[in-house]
């Protein structure tokens, strides 16, 4: 079942990424229809046909035809945003100095006030549990 649901998001990811929507697949029957239309009228084959549409030719052919705005994968959206991240990879070096150890000298020199080796019995642990 897992293998399954990745296999189902990998292709819904690769869809996603071609931008292959409904809209392109319902209007399928447009291209094939437009591609018979110049296979008819002009003579091209369907790769010439490809090249007109979405290829190098793009801009030699003229775009008079009504089934142009029709075609599927040629949709432009105006509100997409594609912004580009440039990746750069700089060296750094770290020169990490061994300093040597510089002995502080013990100045802290704290007594009690008071020395009683026995200590109150509110400070002793408990004598029975």
């Amino acid at each position: 079942m897992q293998k399954a649901f990745a296999i189902a998001f990998s292709l819904l990811v690769l869809v996603q990424s071609l931008k292959i929507g409904v809209e392109d697949i319902s209007n399928l029957n447009v291209l094939l229809n437009h591609a018979e239309f110049h296979q008819n009228m002009y003579g091209d084959s369907f790769f010439q046909f490809l090249a007109e549409h979405y290829g190098d030719a793009v801009d030699n052919h003229p775009s008079d035809h009504k089934d142009h705005e029709n075609l599927p994968f040629k949709h432009h959206h105006q509100t997409c945003v594609h912004s580009s991240i440039a990746f750069t990879f700089e060296t750094s070096s770290f020169d990490l100095d061994q300093q040597l150890f510089i002995d502080i000298p013990f100045n802290f020199f704290y007594e009690e006030s008071s020395s009683l080796f026995e200590k109150l019995s509110v400070f002793q642990p408990p004598k029975m549990a």
